[in-house]
């Protein structure tokens, strides 16, 4: 099945990227893959307080991905399959795309004004020729309605 992977966080961009790919899914028969992934700690706390700060990010990131989950169903009647992994951001994201050849679409949205986000700048530089699929970006500032009518 043809499935769009949509890496979710917090910020606006995860939401339209999320919205695009779930229309996208629902008009061509595919699916979602929604990935959180938890930040890597600069630090090493002591024992305890490690783990309740690692176990604060997970329960974080598992909102997060319940939320996108229930987005998708609301907007496309769609099933996303779910995953929350660990680690540096564009590894996490290779690796779930080389573990499933299900996947045909990497979706990312930019910022509406300023940089681009790490993903965008790592997957669209000079590295975006070695992946097995290509990455649809939607730009941050896009119009909501401008964005159903392309998707």
């Amino acid at each position: 099945m043809r499935t769009y992977l949509v890496v979710i966080d917090d910020s606006p961009e995860a939401s339209l990227a999320l919205r695009f790919a779930a229309r996208r899914a629902a008009r061509t028969g595919g699916g979602i893959a929604v990935l959180a992934i938890l930040p890597q700690q600069d630090f090493v706390a002591f024992g305890g307080v490690q783990a309740t700060i690692e176990a604060e990010a997970r329960e974080h990131a598992e909102r997060l991905i319940a939320a996108a989950a229930a987005a998708v169903m609301s907007e496309a009647n769609i099933t996303a399959q779910t995953m929350v992994k660990s680690g540096k951001p564009t590894e996490a994201v290779c690796e779930v795309i080389r573990e499933n050849e299900d996947i045909s679409a990497l979706v990312l949205a930019t910022a509406a004004s300023g940089a681009p986000g790490p993903l965008v700048t790592y997957f669209t530089g000079q590295d975006a020729g070695t992946l097995p699929c290509p990455v649809m970006l939607v730009p941050g500032g896009i119009d909501i309605a401008r964005l159903d009518a392309l998707s």
